[in-house]
């Protein structure tokens, strides 16, 4: 009987400390990852190896390994024909998508992919920017950059660089004149791995804990006791789409409330709460969220 085993792989570089938390909090301890491309995973049934974002999609597509995280922006590059298991709102700084732009220096008089004809231009997503100046009939020279591609922006007409926060745009005087792709973190399998009834019930697996993780991270977990009679200013109080546990106490007056909110809400519900009535309101982080 063959290994029951899934090799999964995991983006070295910059996103690598993200994704090791991120494991973590879905309840996986992935040690000496940093030290080794071949990491210890405390789940026997996975076999995790470290590699570039920008390679991961095709060692999926080839089957050398089973699954991976990567960027949908090195999916789109590469072509790649993978199953997607899952979006992931996660990348190094943020959890919001990471934007490919088109960017120049400052100083320069270009305010439009149009000034471009004629140009050149760098980057490492080679691919998807020459189908974005193709697609926009403009012709221009695209040229792959080996990394400091801010730098080039002086030495060629634009650069297409990935962002998340625009800081290195603008710490290197550089501004944005169009988005060329967005993009997200994406958990995807081999095709013929997701036939496999072993292997997709375990990528699958994977994937729930992961999303739930992410989502635990933006929640808390809000309770609270309030007055029977109190219960419908309350309601009013809570979100609309939220449907809170009620449960009886000893004192028959009273109940106790309790439901998931969106952390970044908390602070303005906790006091429209108490005055609404509540008491003895507490809240709590929560590890997984599991819709």
């Amino acid at each position: 009987m063959a290994e029951q085993v899934i090799k999964l792989g995991i983006p070295a570089g910059s996103l690598l400390k993200a994704t090791i938390e991120l494991f973590s909090r879905a309840g996986f301890r992935i040690s000496d990852s940093e030290r080794n491309y071949l990491p210890a995973i405390d789940d026997e049934q996975i076999r995790p190896i470290c590699l570039r974002a920008q390679e991961m999609s095709r060692y999926v597509e080839d089957g050398v390994l089973d699954a991976g995280i990567t960027g949908f922006d090195w999916i789109t590059e590469n072509g790649s024909d993978v199953v997607e298991a899952a979006e992931l709102a996660y990348s190094k700084n943020t959890s919001k998508p990471a934007r490919w732009v088109l960017a120049v220096p400052n100083e320069s008089k270009t305010e439009k992919p149009e000034q471009l004809k004629g140009g050149i231009i760098a980057t490492e997503l080679v691919n998807v920017t020459k189908k974005y100046f193709a697609d926009k009939k403009i012709d221009v020279k695209v040229e792959f950059s080996w990394g400091a591609t801010e730098i080039k922006a002086r030495l060629v007409d634009a650069i297409v660089e990935l962002t998340e926060t625009g800081a290195s745009l603008r710490a290197n005087n550089l501004k944005v004149i169009d988005t060329v792709i967005q993009s997200s973190t994406r958990f995807i399998a081999n095709k013929t791995a997701w036939q496999d009834k072993f292997k997709r019930e375990k990528i699958e697996n994977i994937a729930i804990l992961l999303k739930a993780a992410i989502d635990g991270q933006s929640r808390v977990g809000l309770k609270m006791n309030v007055k029977k009679s109190d219960l419908p200013a309350i309601f009013k109080v809570l979100p609309a789409e939220k449907s809170p546990t009620v449960s009886s106490l000893a004192d028959s007056d009273y109940a106790a409330v309790e439901v998931i909110i969106e952390e970044k809400t908390e602070r303005q519900l906790i006091p429209a709460l108490k005055r609404a009535g509540a008491t003895g309101i507490i809240t709590y982080p929560l590890n997984k969220v599991i819709h």
